[in-house]
Formats: C-alpha cells, structure tokens, sequence
C-alpha cells in the first residue's frame, strides 16, 4: 500500500520506457527469426526478479546476477547490426523526409514515371526472357555496407546496363543490384537472407533475399524469377508474387 500511495507521474514514464523497450526487442526478435529467444529472455528476467525482489534467494540471485551480466553482453554481440542499426535511424530525419515527399509528391508523379521506366521495361524484358535478377531499391535506410561489398557501378538507370548486368554468362548477374536516387549505385552486392518459417516453399535464394533486406529497412526490391519469369515485389514483411508490368509501374511510384 506504502508502493502504490508514492506511485507517481514519474513511475508511469518509467514503465512507459520499459514496455517500450520490450516492444522494439518484440519487433527486432520477430524481424530477425529469434522470437522464440526474446520469449526466453522475458521469461528469464520474471525468474530472476522473482528469486532476487520476491524470495530474497541471496545464492540463486547472486548466481543469476552474473548470467544477466554476460547475456547483455551476448546479446550485443549477436544483435550488433541491429543494435547499430537503431542508433543511426535515431540520427536520420526519417519522418521530415516523409513529409517532404509527400508535399512533393503531386509534383513529381510525372518526373518519377520517365525515371524508373528503364527498370520497369528491363524487368518485363527478362520476366519475357526468364532471366533472373534482383533489384534494390534504397529509401531512408543507408545501404552502405551492401554497396561496399558489391562492384561500384554508379550510372543512371538504364534498361540496357541493367539487362547486361542480369545476362546469365555476365559476371555481375549473380547478387543483387542497389538503386539510389535513381542511379545505379553498385551490382553483384550479397544480402542477408531471411529465416523467417513464413517464407513459402517456392521462394528462391533471390526472393529470400529480397525478404531479407526489406525486413531489415525500408528499401524496396524487385525479383524476377529465373525460373518462371514472374515479377515479385517486396517492402517491409509484404511481397506480392507475379505482377504485371503496370502494377511493377505502380509499386515504383508508390514505394
């Protein structure tokens, strides 16, 4: 009764900013396939604050002290990009960009549709074709790191480029192609492939990837498929398989 007479303002934002903190390890667990690991964390800490808080168990709590110790530790080490991640989109004018766009979207509808036409045509050549590839598109979200490991190609979006880049004897068409700003900034870049247990069994290593990357930001990818020419496209934890020409039109103007 003492507890609850002295529970304050002050209090509610302290439990405000946990259940927050659960939340975004939720969706960063969840994104990454480690539901089940951030159920067993939870679980853990109710245990240790229940021996240490509640029992006053001084051995057990002590002992249970020193694990919480090392797994902070190993979380950051396995969640590092995550973690790295988080601190840079706290640094990025996420929500200003979005309305910047959206103010200037009116205008830029008609510029936008000249622009991606050479990633649309290219797409629908290979889906005629069957000629695999794999698009990225970057948004907010730095890809840097992917880029870096791909070979720098920095050109303006061309149909022609981007079919030579996907062509089955080219040396590039293996990986994935990342789009910023309307330029092709590199090719053969490797992404991380999604563990999600939703992924359909059909799915490919191109559109694990694209799954992969979307769930990890906001950029947007395009798969077509080498197997059945049909175009796939991917944001966030959606896709949609087999999309017409003008749809793959749309999802661009869209993203």
């Amino acid at each position: 009764m003492d507890y609850f007479s002295n529970f304050g303002i002050k209090d509610i934002a302290d439990i405000l900013c946990v259940a927050l903190l659960l939340f975004y390890l939720y969706k960063m667990m969840k994104r990454t396939g480690s539901l089940n690991m951030f159920i067993g964390i939870i679980v853990f800490i109710l245990v240790w604050m229940i021996v240490s808080q509640v029992l006053e168990m001084q051995l057990l709590g002590v002992v249970l002290d020193k694990l919480v110790d090392v797994g902070v530790i190993a979380l950051i080490v396995l969640f590092a990009d995550d973690i790295r991640r988080f601190f840079r989109d706290l640094g990025t004018r996420t929500r200003t960009g979005k309305l910047y766009k959206w103010l200037s979207k009116h205008n830029r509808k008609n510029e936008d549709a000249a622009l991606w036409q050479p990633v649309v045509k290219a797409c629908s050549s290979m889906s005629d074709s069957k000629e695999g590839a794999l698009i990225v598109i970057q948004n907010n979200d730095l890809l840097s790191e992917l880029v870096q490991v791909g070979e720098t190609i920095d050109a303006n979006i061309n149909q022609q480029l981007l079919e030579n880049i996907f062509f089955k004897n080219s040396p590039l068409h293996d990986g994935a192609v990342i789009i910023n700003n309307y330029r092709i900034e590199s090719a053969a870049c490797i992404l991380p492939i999604s563990h999600s247990e939703n992924v359909p069994k059909q799915f490919g290593l191109r559109h694990r990837a694209a799954l992969g990357i979307t769930q990890l930001c906001d950029a947007a990818a395009i798969v077509v498929s080498e197997e059945t020419g049909c175009i796939s496209v991917f944001k966030g934890n959606s896709y949609r398989i087999g999309i017409t020409q003008q749809e793959l039109e749309q999802f661009l103007l869209e993203r």
